[in-house]
């Protein structure tokens, strides 16, 4: 494996020391939104039939004014009224149904794109590894996931609606316009390309700004989605007041921010609507003189008024669509950098499947530094053989936990190499190296539904008699059955309705369940009472029974179990063997041991006192 081991991790470096691409605004950039409405071509040219349509009825009205001003006025044809009348409200008919058709199918690609988007988003950061995790905020992704991605929808959607639909019109009224009289519309069009400059820059400005505002509410949104989470702590340490006040902060950076961004656009929409109502009165006076010169009738005149009013109101809702579609470029950018970002940890191209390992676990002169900083682990070698249970021991910061997160291949290592069963884990597929591992964090993190659904997030597919086998193994299925609604009791955010002993218990059921031969446990009893400790001691007694364990101990007095324990300090395993070797050795375990046994004896004492 060497080679394709040698490779697979220069990838995986390069490829997570690689921030993802800027996405520059622009043609690419909208190829690249345009391509979600593919799947719905056929939707799309149906609804732009029927947006076409609608735009090309929209320009009905006028010509039928004109006619009414020049002939039924003129002559006093009251019979020509009626028909003209009837026509007006059949071609008003006409042009609902076709606006309910095109209506319906925008709205329906937009639903689909949004459904589309965060399952494609949502999926790709389920797929990217565990650094990208501890670097980047739960509210700033939810961010992503509903307010971006509700922008590009409406860009997508109802702005690209609005701009077809306003642009055809707009052509057909100058089209109708130049028919009626050329001079007249030339001398309208002659404003054009100020109000498209215009455009131009306060777009760029109104991209900026709103990229802020975008950024500002994501970042409130963490603060709340922290305090939130952290609840527990809020309200022991009496800090509602501190959280409400971090928040206002927030919201008010957002505020100050959207407040930039209303001032641009509340002097840039008057603007443009001074110069539309400014070639309005152009079109009056001009055109009365067209008229008063014979070259032009009355009606005709009412019509190019009209039509004038169509191109003013369809160019100023283009200009303002302009804005609205550099505002979304934000979102847009934000949203695909996030798609573009890589897995710092991936498959190699010829990984191999597990099938059910015997549980071997090899460290191989292992090193490992988060990003730059300072090495984590330095040259770490050992061997676990098959169903032994090994202890990880040290002081804090001594590289304990970035061992037990190298073994399922949470990260990748940046020297030597972990092997289950004598292959490297960076030749096995993710997938499969941790099915045939079972984790028991120190602290254990229900999801909100059911006893039933969290045991059976071990293995779905299990049936009742071995979901409750596992309950009873964990010493769960007493105190589950004695809940109000058994296994189908919901446990809670974070499974803030069950005590710690409890949640502790269900996530034993849940490994017990996967039937791992892997078991990395991270000392799931240092927190608990006396009665919750054994019980959760006798669950685990039972989980590791035939599996190789690995155990994170905190103290000391439960290392007993463990066939040899590993002494780490400063990255590096300073002592290695059983409990009674260590401790005639007189190291550091030796010392660490009788530390903790002092300061409980202490405790102990102080205790007795009263204290």
């Amino acid at each position: 494996y060497c080679r394709t081991l040698k490779e697979a991790a220069l990838f995986t470096r390069r490829r997570a020391a690689t921030p993802p691409a800027d996405i520059p605004p622009g043609p690419v950039q909208w190829r690249r939104m345009l391509g979600y409405l593919a799947p719905y071509k056929w939707r799309l040219v149906l609804a732009l039939a029927a947006l076409s349509a609608a735009a090309a009825l929209s320009l009905v009205f006028p010509a039928v004014i004109r006619s009414v001003v020049d002939s039924v006025l003129v002559e006093g044809d009251e019979g020509l009224l009626n028909r003209i009348t009837l026509a007006l409200l059949g071609v008003f008919f006409v042009r609902s149904l076709v606006s309910l058709v095109e209506a319906y199918n925008l709205n329906y690609i937009g639903e689909r794109i949004v459904m589309d988007l965060r399952r494609q988003l949502y999926a790709h950061i389920q797929s990217l590894s565990m650094g990208f995790f501890t670097e980047r905020r739960v509210g700033e992704l939810v961010s992503r996931m509903s307010s971006d991605v509700t922008m590009m929808r409406g860009a997508l959607t109802s702005n690209l609606n609005t701009l077809l639909h306003q642009g055809l019109t707009m052509i057909g009224a100058v089209a109708i316009m130049v028919v009626i009289n050329w001079r007249l519309t030339l001398s309208i069009l002659l404003m054009v390309p100020v109000v498209i400059l215009l455009g131009f820059i306060f777009g760029a400005i109104l991209r900026r700004i709103s990229t802020e505002v975008q950024d500002e509410l994501a970042a409130s949104t963490v603060v709340a989605e922290e305090a939130f989470q952290n609840i527990r702590e809020v309200k022991s340490f009496v800090r509602e007041d501190h959280e409400i006040a971090r928040y206002n902060q927030a919201i008010g950076r957002a505020f100050n921010a959207a407040l930039r961004l209303l001032r641009v656009r509340v002097v840039f929409t008057p603007l443009v609507a001074f110069m539309g109502f400014g070639s309005l009165t152009l079109i009056l006076w001009f055109g009365g003189r067209e008229v008063l010169a014979g070259r032009l009738t009355g009606g005709e005149l009412v019509a190019f008024l009209i039509y004038g009013l169509t191109v003013a109101g369809s160019f100023a809702s283009l200009v303002g669509l302009y804005t609205s579609f550099q505002e979304a470029l934000g979102a847009t950018k934000r949203v695909f950098q996030l798609l573009d970002t890589p897995p710092a940890v991936r498959d190699a191209p010829d990984a191999i499947v597990l099938e059910r390992a015997e549980g071997r676990i090899t460290f191989e002169d292992v090193s490992f530094t988060y990003g730059d900083d300072l090495e984590v682990l330095r040259h770490v070698n050992l061997d676990i053989a098959p169903g032994e249970i090994v202890a990880l021991v040290g002081p804090s910061g001594a590289g304990k936990s970035t061992m037990f997160n190298l073994i399922p291949r949470f990260y990748d290592v940046t020297g030597g190499r972990v092997c289950v069963d004598g292959i490297d884990v960076r030749a096995i597929t993710q997938a499969s190296l941790r099915a045939q591992i079972g984790i028991v964090p120190q602290e254990t993190l229900l999801f909100g539904g059911s006893i039933r659904e969290n045991i059976l997030y071990g293995r779905l597919d299990a049936d009742e008699d071995d979901l409750i086998a596992a309950a009873r193994a964990a010493n769960a299925h007493e105190f589950i059955l004695a809940l109000p609604q058994g296994y189908e009791t919901v446990v809670g955010e974070r499974g803030v309705r069950l005590s710690g002993g409890q949640r502790q218990r269900i996530a034993i059921a849940r490994a017990i369940l996967k039937d791992p031969r892997i078991l990395l446990l991270d000392e799931a009893t240092s927190s608990l009472d006396s009665e919750s400790e054994h019980l959760v001691q006798d669950a685990l007694s039972r989980l590791m029974q035939g599996r190789t364990t690995v155990i994170i101990a905190h103290r000391l007095s439960t290392v007993r179990i463990a066939h040899r324990i590993a002494v780490l300090d400063a990255g590096q395993i300073v002592e290695l063997g059983t409990h009674d070797d260590l401790m005639a050795a007189g190291g550091l375990y030796a010392r660490l041991y009788e530390m903790q046994f002092r300061e409980a004896d202490l405790l102990a004492a102080a205790s007795g006192n009263g204290l």
